[in-house]
């Protein structure tokens, strides 16, 4: 029988409140920085936020932290109440705070993507935003991307461009040194390459004569008349047979879409060797015809009815290379992931191995210039960073 008169006895589970509160310090969560944590927004102030991510006190979000792009007012991006990931940027200060960022998320997955945009050869669309001297400013998934001048290829002034949408193709995609290089004219040389055939008879203008060949404008796109491709009859110099602004025939012997290269021919159009010595105007009016003749040797070649047509001149040493340069800098560029570290392009234009697959929407010749990346500490330089946070020297922004 159960004692109604007996008292409630106390357990005593041996703890203080100074040990207790030691325990869960003991078995506290360690927050890095570096590490992606779920939070949630309990108050929002006029240049940040506060965050519940577990910790003993609310970590801060400033508002330049809060995206990738420009942020005026911070419920422009964040909702009270709302949960979503955040990144640990730094380790809590003396009050046992942590600053936290959605930014380097951002930034982080945005490189992400652009990679796979160059893994897969993408061509994509952006609008300068800006232009200096080196070149223009677009934006790629949020990454400020730049445009050497040399790799712009229309009529207008840069200055012109702003506002204006471009294909681009990627140069150069460097997450650890902060740099997105693209180039407007591959995006245009595939394009248009992607036009033309193999044994197509175009009509061309001469642009530029060197000593291995002429350069030839076919509708914006300059291909290379090696030397040993005008005639079969020996050629001392190009100088011997053409002029700047020559208009003439000529036939696509090989396009290599991934170097950006046409290489062209008039010796297989000529009816006899030496024609385009000696009468040029037969070369261009049996050109069809010739140019179908190689056409069905080309066939029978692949088929191996015959042992070969003549062969397409590789490139030489006195040939340049039709593999458009990715701007390099002289030395190591910081990494950019810091907003002190940006990357810098030099003012000063050097000129540009002759190129033979430059396009441009107005006819160029071979000699462009493009403007070299290098890293220099000097303040009158222009400062380029994939980093839209980092600030930009010399540039007008709309």
């Amino acid at each position: 029988m159960v004692n109604v008169n007996q008292k409630p006895t106390t357990t005593d589970i041996g703890f203080t409140h100074e040990e207790f509160a030691a325990l869960l310090d003991k078995y506290d969560y360690h927050f890095s920085p570096g590490d992606i944590v779920a939070g949630a927004v309990f108050s929002i102030e006029p240049r940040g936020a506060l965050i519940d991510i577990g910790a003993k006190t609310a970590a801060y979000i400033p508002i330049q932290e809060m995206s990738i792009n420009r942020v005026d007012s911070p419920d422009e991006v964040l909702q009270s109440g709302e949960t979503r990931e955040f990144f640990i940027l730094t380790d809590e200060n003396e009050d046992g705070q942590l600053t936290l960022s959605i930014r380097r998320i951002e930034y982080m997955r945005a490189w992400e993507r652009v990679r796979q945009l160059q893994a897969e050869d993408a061509t994509v669309r952006s609008g300068v935003f800006a232009t200096n001297r080196g070149g223009a400013l677009v934006r790629i998934e949020g990454l400020r991307g730049f445009i050497p001048g040399s790799h712009i290829s229309t009529r207008k002034p840069k200055e012109d461009l702003v506002g204006e949408e471009l294909p681009l193709k990627f140069l150069e995609v460097d997450e650890e040194r902060n740099r997105l290089v693209l180039s407007h004219r591959r995006a245009l040389v595939e394009r248009k390459m992607n036009r033309l055939e193999v044994g197509e008879v175009v009509i061309g203008t001469v642009r530029g004569i060197k000593p291995y060949g002429a350069f030839i404008d076919i509708g914006g796109v300059s291909g290379l008349l090696h030397i040993s491709e005008i005639s079969h009859e020996h050629i001392d110099t190009p100088h011997s047979v053409f002029n700047v602004n020559d208009e003439l025939k000529v036939m696509i012997i090989d396009l290599d879409a991934e170097r950006g290269r046409i290489s062209l021919s008039t010796k297989q159009l000529e009816p006899e060797p030496g024609d385009m010595i000696k009468n040029r105007d037969i070369v261009f009016d049996k050109a069809e015809e010739m140019a179908a003749k190689y056409r069905e040797q080309m066939i029978a070649k692949q088929q191996g009815l015959v042992p070969e047509v003549g062969e397409v001149p590789s490139a030489t040493e006195e040939v340049p290379s039709a593999t458009e340069e990715v701007p390099s800098a002289t030395e190591e560029v910081p990494s950019a992931t810091e907003e002190e570290t940006p990357v810098v392009v030099s003012e000063t234009p050097v000129t540009e191995e002759e190129n033979p697959a430059i396009v441009d929407e107005a006819p160029v010749t071979e000699e462009d210039t493009s403007a070299v990346i290098e890293e220099k500490a000097e303040s009158q330089t222009e400062v380029i960073s994939a980093d839209p946070k980092v600030e930009t020297a010399n540039v007008s922004e709309d």
